[in-house]
């Protein structure tokens, strides 16, 4: 006898695109990293973006718009600098697209990070940590002579394009704003090109103008000492191993206008949280996350008052096997695990 097969129950293709799942990420509750009663410290969790962290909201955005514009053709290339993440989800998006990625990048970019963008298909130039802001190694500006050398070629641009905080203020801060209930009393997320911060600040400050924005800085980046002197000491400029954070330059980006204050944190600071929350909470992500999570705790530790403080998890831990979750690769670096 022929099965009969409810209606209900006949397979249906839904047609989308990878790309239609970038965004609205889970709020969770991080209450075992966190068991204060008198604070929520609620995380975002950006690896469940489908290149694995917060970059594919702003560069789907910004294509997006370039492609509007006609500054973005088919066929077309995009050179970009980037940490990593950003590249990642560029290359991503070029091999769904069909155009030429070009990306630089610091040589203290793990090995998972620039095996990724290859998978994709992307061309990778690896270029020295320490070069020098401004000299034709850096990173950034190797970036630009490419972008100079190809006619008709696009930069995401993502340290200097407003676009980057417009993508976080009209996606990122809408969810976290409607996920907590409007119950936002701080907001912790460190800053490389800024626009988390700026955007994510910028639209829960015009919800709430209570809401504080806390941003943690590595030592060697010079947020810290801008934000709290106006002024770039040179001499305080240095390397560190957190990915994706800090800097060695302003980002026109970035909004200090959004930020109430600054953290300074080290490598063994954030490697320390983003273990802890893989041991804790089930969560694997990478140094950014813990640097956020370490702005988080000097926040609890002061607080006398009920919080809810929101910050973000950028980016998967398995992008940093190699780095902060392997014991040996810790012990050499001489960070206590």
């Amino acid at each position: 006898m022929e099965a009969i097969q409810s209606e209900a129950l006949q397979p249906r293709t839904v047609r989308t695109s990878i790309l239609d799942h970038i965004g609205e990420t889970p709020l969770v509750w991080l209450d075992r990293l966190f068991p204060q009663p008198h604070v929520e410290v609620l995380a975002k969790v950006e690896s469940f973006n489908p290149s694995g962290s917060i970059k594919d909201r702003i560069v789907r955005y910004i294509i997006e718009e370039a492609e509007r514009s006609g500054q973005l053709r088919p066929g077309g290339v995009i050179v970009e600098n980037t940490s990593g993440n950003t590249g990642a989800a560029i290359a991503m998006i070029a091999a769904i697209k069909g155009y030429r990625a070009i990306l630089t990048m610091p040589d203290k970019v793990s090995a998972e990070k620039q095996d990724a963008l290859r998978a994709f298909g992307a061309e990778v130039v690896v270029c020295p940590t320490a070069a020098a802001p401004g000299s034709p190694e850096h990173y950034v500006q190797r970036a630009r002579a490419i972008a100079a050398s190809l006619p008709g070629s696009f930069m995401i641009n993502q340290y200097d394009n407003p676009k980057n905080a417009e993508a976080h203020y009209r996606t990122t801060a809408r969810e976290i704003w409607h996920q907590t209930g409007k119950r936002v009393d701080y907001f912790v997320a460190s800053g490389s090109t800024g626009g988390t911060v700026s955007g994510v600040g910028r639209y829960l400050k015009e919800m709430n103008p209570n809401v504080q924005v806390v941003m943690p800085d590595p030592k060697g980046s010079i947020y810290h000492s801008w934000f709290n002197r106006g002024q770039v000491d040179h001499s305080e400029i240095g390397t560190y191993q957190v990915e994706g954070v800090g800097e060695d330059h302003l980002a026109e980006c970035m909004d200090f206008g959004v930020v109430d204050e600054t953290l300074q944190f080290s490598d063994v600071d954030a490697f320390g949280m983003s273990r802890r929350l893989a041991r804790t909470e089930g969560i694997l992500a990478g140094g950014s996350a813990g640097a956020n999570l370490w702005g988080c705790q000097q926040i609890v530790e002061r607080l006398t008052r009920p919080a809810v403080i929101v910050t973000v998890l950028p980016d998967s831990g398995l992008k940093y096997l190699s780095k902060c979750f392997s014991d040996r690769w810790m012990a050499e670096q001489g960070h206590a695990i």
